[in-house]
């Protein structure tokens, strides 16, 4: 437990210059931030997978808690934003979490790069995306016979039913969908199996997921 209140202490730290996180209470840190990024842990999906992409991974969640707890697995956090990998790349530093890689690019672009695409057994995110949208950014990363964890909030529902053609056309199925914490802090991870490599299309120019999702 010890290193995850040295993660709360320097996330909070960093968030005073850099604002990636609204949460700034540290109980509240713990629950929604900590907690959260590790309700996937026992799921046969990850805890088979060596590679795992944190795509969109903003201060490094769930990324760097899952680092933390799965020591002999590599991990990749990708982000758009330089500052918040720079952030990260201090944490890892002054943690000595050694199997983080981070990575500056935004998905439509760095899913046509051979060392990505069809690469890794697991793909979590818990970026603000509609589910349709964000398997489209994810599922191309993902090697056939891994998976896709979408952290969702419980008001998820519709959303989520209304991805499976959209799942489909990426070459994957809806495999498991659970629920983590309770009350007002329940929320859902929704488990994606890839079955084939992703058409080549996918994903599509910057922009074009989120304005025309697939249906």
């Amino acid at each position: 437990m010890e290193n995850y209140n040295e993660l709360i202490r320097l996330s909070l730290e960093w968030n005073e210059k850099i604002n990636i996180t609204a949460i700034t209470d540290k109980d509240e840190f713990l629950k929604k931030n900590i907690l959260d990024s590790l309700a996937i842990v026992g799921e046969p999906a990850i805890e088979n997978a060596k590679r795992i992409m944190d795509l969109g991974t903003g201060g490094g969640y769930p990324g760097l808690p899952l680092a933390i707890h799965y020591k002999d697995k590599e991990f990749v956090l990708v982000d758009s934003v330089n500052k918040k990998l720079n952030v990260i790349n201090d944490i890892c530093k002054k943690l000595d979490i050694s199997n983080v890689l981070t990575v500056h690019g935004r998905a439509e672009d760095l899913a046509k790069e051979k060392d990505f695409r069809d690469s890794f057994d697991l793909v979590v995110s818990r970026a603000v995306a509609a589910m349709p949208t964000l398997a489209e950014y994810a599922l191309p990363f993902v090697k056939p016979g891994g998976f896709f964890a979408a952290y969702k909030t419980s008001a998820a529902a519709e959303e989520i039913a209304s991805s499976n053609k959209a799942i489909e056309k990426l070459g994957a199925r809806l495999s498991k969908i659970f629920s983590a914490g309770t009350g007002d802090d329940e929320h859902l991870i929704v488990l994606v199996e890839k079955l084939v490599e992703t058409p080549k299309n996918f994903p599509r120019k910057a922009g074009e997921a989120k304005k025309n999702p697939i249906i």
